[in-house]
Formats: C-alpha cells, sequence, structure tokens
C-alpha cells in the first residue's frame, strides 16, 4: 500500500536515522487525554503531536471547528521534531487512524511526500509485544521548509461554485445518521451538502481495525472512477482525512479536502442544507 507501512516495518526500521514516528493520539471531548496517554508509554522515538494544539489553528466564526494551523507555525513545530526533506514520518494513533491521517494530511499539502501511517495503530502495537516507554524522545531539531500544494485543498466558496457541476463529486465522510440529517451530536445543523455521496471513513478500516487492501478499496470506491473530481469533506476536517489516503489507496488521485467541512459549511447564512438519501 501507497501510505500504510505494518508494524513488523517499523519494528524494524523505526530506529533508522531517517525516520520520525509521531503519535497522534486525541480523543475529541479529552483533548488532555491523548497527551496523558503519551506521557504515560509510546512508541520509543515518538513525538507527539495534539490535534488542537499542533494541527488546527484558533476557532473563529469561520473555518470549521478544527481550522487549519498557520503553515509557517505547523513548519516550525515539524522542524522542532525534527522533520526535514528527507525525513520518513510514520504516524499512528488509537483512533483508526483519523488523528494521524490528519498530521499526513498537512504534511502531505506541505508538500512533504514521506509519510506514512502505522496499521492496526498503538493499541495492536503494545497487544504485538512490541517496545513501548515512557521516556522522551532525544530531538535532533531540524529546519522543515514548506512548499504548500493548493491544489489539495478547497475553500467554502469553491465547493459553492462545484455544487452540481457535471464531473465533480462531494463525499461525506461522518457516520450515515449525521449525513442523513437523523441526528447531530456535535454540530448546531444536521444534513450534508447537497450532492454528497455518503461514505463513513471507519468503512475503510476491516473488523480488526487495519485498513482494508487496495483491492478492497478499490472495489468501495468503484463507482467514482469517471469522476474528475472527488472533494471530501466531514465534521470539521480531520476524519475526512483517512478517507483521502482510501481513495489515494484505491488507485484515485484526483481528491481534494475541503477542510473546513460541514462545521464550516453551516457557519454561513444561506448555504444549502440537505438531508436524506440522495
Amino acid at each position: 500500500m501507497k501510505h500504510i507501512v505494518s508494524q513488523p516495518w517499523l519494528f524494524e526500521h523505526g530506529t533508522d536515522d531517517h525516520i520520525v514516528i509521531a503519535d497522534c493520539r486525541f480523543t475529541l471531548g479529552k483533548s488532555e487525554s491523548g497527551k496523558q496517554g503519551y506521557d504515560i508509554d509510546h512508541i520509543p522515538g515518538a513525538v507527539y503531536f495534539d490535534l488542537e494544539q499542533d494541527l488546527s489553528g484558533p476557532i473563529t466564526e469561520h473555518g470549521g471547528r478544527h481550522p487549519l494551523p498557520d503553515m509557517q507555525e505547523l513548519a516550525a513545530k515539524l522542524g522542532q521534531a525534527g522533520i526535514h526533506a528527507g525525513s520518513t514520518v510514520v504516524a499512528y494513533d488509537d483512533q483508526g487512524g483519523a488523528m494521524a491521517s490528519r498530521l499526513w494530511w498537512l504534511l502531505t499539502y506541505l508538500g512533504h511526500e514521506k509519510v506514512y501511517l502505522l496499521d492496526g495503530g498503538y493499541s495492536k502495537w503494545k497487544e504485538a509485544g512490541y517496545p513501548v516507554t515512557d521516556e522522551p524522545p532525544l530531538l535532533r531539531e531540524a529546519v522543515f521548509t514548506p512548499r504548500v500544494r493548493e491544489d489539495l485543498a478547497v475553500s467554502v466558496e469553491q465547493v459553492k461554485e462545484r455544487l452540481g457541476k457535471p464531473g465533480v463529486t462531494l463525499i461525506d465522510s461522518r457516520e450515515a445518521k449525521r449525513y442523513l440529517g437523523i441526528e447531530e451530536p456535535i454540530d448546531k445543523v444536521a444534513g450534508h451538502i447537497p450532492g454528497a455521496k455518503s461514505y463513513f471513513w471507519k468503512d475503510a478500516l476491516d473488523e480488526t481495525g487495519a485498513w482494508k487492501s487496495e483491492a478492497a478499496l478499490a472495489e468501495r470506491f468503484a463507482g467514482l472512477r469517471q469522476a474528475e473530481e472527488i472533494i471530501v469533506y466531514c465534521g470539521s476536517g480531520v476524519t475526512a482525512c483517512p478517507n483521502v489516503i482510501a481513495l489515494s489507496e484505491a488507485g484515485l488521485n484526483n481528491v481534494k479536502l475541503y477542510p473546513g467541512s460541514w462545521s464550516d459549511w453551516i457557519s454561513y447564512e444561506g448555504n444549502p442544507i440537505a438531508t436524506g438519501e440522495e
């Protein structure tokens, strides 16, 4: 697979000089639990990245619940973690890859191609008996130079321009009940962007929590082969990221993220909203 590495691979290569391991554990609603878990134990050498402190910017009227961070500030943090152009980054979490995928997408957006997710996450690592530690890593500070790829993201204005256009497909990554507007536990308005198709992000994983094969993902997204452009969103631009990875693994490369996602969309009065099946 293009963006996923196995646990045996990381065990074998985790101490290589060019490898940087990133712990991205985070629980929505329990913002301190990820760092607390990291302080208890983590993969040796792993650096901690916090979804809200490191991988998101401050919340404002628009931009959603997890706005993109300032890219120069993020680049400085990446450099402090020892990440540079020659680094291979392996990210993990304990949330099915949702948080690690956010770091994957941000690094990709900043022009860094050598970034991967650890298949199975941290719990599987511990269950397999691989080493863990509570020791902080010895960081070798570096310089990370961002090369922003604007083509990988779309704004709310660009989404509105594309609504209903032939060849453009919107993917809603939230669970079906939220997409349908049956329930909305987080945001103040229920429903989805008109025309969007429902592909719950967790369906990229099998029953064990491992990523499905490229062939299985290609079959899952077979109906999207003719799309000229695929725009992916979720509630706040986080769990859309594993769907971006899954689409890439399926061989679809014309994929863009709407970072603000649903929480940004509904912050604008007058934006159309749909409920029920499309």
